[in-house]
């Protein structure tokens, strides 16, 4: 696959990062000021103890989310995967929170098993790297998907912008693309040549 760290935010465009939310829809989401779903996925995620347990997906699912998250922003010598950051939690988490889009989301893993069992005779999780990403290439554009990979590319423009959703609104992912956020500083005021100018004085 083509697809990196690197051209993550370049592959989704303009959208804003917390439409994956959305699970494909197009229409942008505006945060609300307390309470946001992507922070509250994130807080639900660190609160876990132990080793996860996945509340929406099945134990099947939930590591094929985790290897889909992994294929799409894989580790790298900046930072960890996107389970390193925790985002197959924050998507379980999201599910439990969209049931309205629980559907989809089942629907298109379970095509991704089906089209893996039909080339390769295994479901998609047990299927060697190089033709898992055979699977993708068909489906990881949607532009170049042949209608036979039509729905197979909607599933994986959702999960994509989910994983990046829940990637790069990390602590992991923030450090990734150097944010800085609002910085202390200091102002010492009008320069006096600006003063001077206006015929004002300090």
């Amino acid at each position: 696959m083509e697809i990196t760290r690197r051209n993550a935010l370049k592959i989704i465009g303009g959208t804003p990062v917390a439409a994956g939310l959305g699970l494909g829809d197009s229409q942008a989401q505006t945060p609300a000021p307390a309470a946001h779903p992507v922070a509250a996925a994130h807080q639900a995620a660190a609160a876990a103890k132990g080793p996860y347990k996945p509340k929406f997906f099945t134990a099947h699912e939930y590591a094929t989310v985790t290897l889909l998250a992994d294929t799409i922003i894989p580790k790298d010598d900046r930072s960890g995967s996107a389970s390193d950051a925790g985002v197959p939690q924050f998507i379980d988490f999201t599910m439990t929170d969209r049931p309205d889009k629980q559907t989809s989301m089942r629907g298109g893993l379970r095509w991704l098993d089906h089209e893996a069992n039909l080339r390769f005779g295994k479901p998609f999780v047990k299927c060697v790297e190089a033709d898992r990403n055979a699977i993708l290439d068909d489906i990881a554009y949607p532009l170049r998907a042949t209608p036979a990979f039509t729905q197979g590319a909607a599933f994986f423009a959702s999960m994509r912008d989910l994983v990046a959703t829940g990637f790069y609104t990390s602590r992991a992912g923030i450090q990734d693309i150097g944010y800085m956020g609002n910085q202390p500083t200091t102002w010492d005021g009008c320069p006096a040549e600006c003063l001077d100018h206006l015929g004002l004085k300090a």
